[in-house]
């Protein structure tokens, strides 16, 4: 039957957090792995009510087909956002409706590269984005992470030696280490980005969950031309929705409308109409007022039971915002033989070697903390915590004498 595939599906990863999400619907079982946000605080009544709003007085329109661009009052609320938000001057041209931002990254593949065209991506990156870009066949290239983002000096190094298409990256939060560009990275990233004439697609699903310190400028703050934004609704509202966007040029934005139509014409009207009022009808700030605190209140409660229960020689993040922890562990320890462990115990986590692109990181392991109770947050850490240190004595004792 393999003869019937297509060569790049050779290529392709499955999506190890889809996978193990099969496992997590056990409602036993504590989940550090998806990205998920906490369901307790989705907005159900003030979407149920938007719903009947919206058929009441848009019936008809809401459930035809629509333009490939996108509702344009979802479109205009976006510029709006972006205005209030960033302080970026952006119009409904340069904004289209996707099926979340996953579908986004793999439109922009579509349109902009070719089969063995160099790709940047950080070491490690987003897995959703490894998945879609891999798609396209490229030829990846991956850079170090400092603790305020990309090693500026290795990107320019690949630059030098390679003629790179574009840069994947999520600058606030990241996803999945919750490293966040600094204000001189961003800065640093333009300059290269300016210099090479090449594309960066900025992804910024995280923005909204800054708990300590100042929102910085997008890196499109510092160089307009050759950067995309990517955005979702996904962890402000609802991943429910399946609805994201893409920002670029109108010079660029026909070339991605193309590819839209050609995937699937485009996204949910209904869904749309419905996100829209919601949007409209509901000041959407106290809902992420309300998130915010209980999020930081689970991203500490995630990193005071590390630092109660994780041996020291076991290094995380401390961001500063986000929905992940990254760990990293002593290298001759691998974090799928600790997650073979704590599964049985039913807790579930990600394995960070599934975040590389080069095959290595198997002493890493990305923990999210926003679907979980702080109580089980302190249970799942000890169970990890307890199958890490038995892991480093095993492995220390089986390291032969004279090593």
């Amino acid at each position: 039957m393999s003869s019937l595939f297509a060569k790049r599906m050779e290529k392709v990863p499955k999506s190890f957090i889809r996978e193990i999400l099969k496992f997590t619907q056990n409602p036993d079982v504590i989940s550090f792995a998806g990205g998920l946000p906490n369901p307790k605080f989705f907005p159900v009544e003030e979407i149920k009510k938007s719903t009947v709003k919206v058929l009441d007085s848009h019936g008809a329109q809401a459930l035809q087909y629509s333009t490939t661009e996108g509702h344009l009052p979802l479109r205009e609320f976006i510029c709006d956002y972006y205005w209030r938000k960033k302080k970026l001057k952006v119009t409904p041209e340069e904004i289209i409706i996707t099926n979340g931002a996953q579908q986004a990254i793999a439109l922009l593949c579509k349109t902009f590269l070719n089969r063995r065209e160099k790709v940047v991506l950080e070491r490690p990156a987003y897995l959703g984005a490894i998945q879609a870009i891999s798609f396209y066949e490229p030829e990846f290239h991956s850079v170090d992470v400092d603790e305020d983002g990309i090693n500026i000096e290795q990107l320019e190094r690949k630059y030098k030696e390679h003629k790179i298409k574009f840069v994947y990256s999520v600058v606030n939060f990241s996803n999945p280490t919750g490293i966040t560009y600094s204000a001189e990275k961003r800065k640093a990233m333009a300059k290269v980005l300016e210099k090479y004439n090449t594309l960066f697609l900025e992804d910024d699903p995280y923005y909204e969950w800054r708990f300590t310190g100042e929102h910085l400028p997008s890196v499109k703050s510092h160089l307009y031309h050759n950067v995309i934004m990517i955005g979702s609704f996904s962890k402000i509202v609802s991943p429910g929705f399946r609805i994201g966007w893409i920002c670029a040029e109108r010079d660029l934005m026909e070339k991605i409308n193309i590819s839209k139509q050609a995937a699937d014409l485009h996204s949910s009207t209904f869904a749309q109409y419905v996100l829209h009022q919601y949007l409209t009808d509901y000041d959407v700030e106290v809902h992420l007022k309300t998130l915010r605190k209980v999020y930081n209140s689970q991203k500490n409660a995630m990193i005071e039971a590390m630092g109660k229960y994780f041996p020291e020689e076991v290094r995380f993040t401390r961001p500063e915002g986000g929905m992940f922890l990254w760990v990293t562990m002593p290298k001759h320890v691998s974090s799928r033989d600790i997650l073979d462990v704590v599964l049985p115990q039913k807790l579930a986590f990600v394995p960070g070697d599934t975040m590389y692109v080069d095959g290595t990181g198997f002493n890493t392991m990305r923990l999210n903390y926003t679907n979980s109770p702080e109580d089980k947050i302190e249970k799942g850490i000890k169970i990890l915590g307890d199958a890490i240190k038995k892991i480093l004595t095993e492995t220390k004792t089986a390291v032969p004498l004279g090593y």
